[in-house]
């Protein structure tokens, strides 16, 4: 599990980079996603795994690019932010299914209070 949460996790550090979102997308997903297999992956994540899989091989290459720069190539902005969506949205689930957020954040006794920055004085 700890080598998803890794791919995963370089994935989403691509996504969240510099750039135009349909070349993030691409490199994020080529150079982490696209080897693991769907049934590498926990059961509730198989399914929209495969969609987005399918997603970013939907297209034939054409003059030597690869099917995910071909499918990347062909999609809206839109649908480039969708399928960027779908890989952020599973790596918050293998986290917490990895158990690395067994326990909420813990709630500190200030909580409910307005900080002094936001706090201005009464008009006199």
């Amino acid at each position: 599990m700890t080598y998803h949460v890794d791919r995963f996790y370089a994935a989403v550090s691509v996504l969240a980079g510099d750039g135009h979102i349909k070349q993030r997308l691409m490199k994020a997903y080529q150079d982490n996603l696209d080897e693991i297999g769907e049934d590498e992956l926990p059961r509730g994540l198989k399914k929209r795994f495969s969609k987005l899989k399918t997603r970013m091989h939907r297209v034939a290459p054409l003059n030597g690019e690869g099917p995910i720069c071909a499918s990347v190539r062909k999609m809206s902005v839109d649908d480039a932010s969708k399928c960027a969506e779908s890989v952020v949205s599973p790596y918050g689930e293998i986290i917490r299914q990895a158990g690395n957020l067994q326990e909420p954040l813990p709630l500190t006794e200030d909580q409910g209070k307005v900080p002094p920055f936001l706090v201005t004085s009464a008009p006199n």
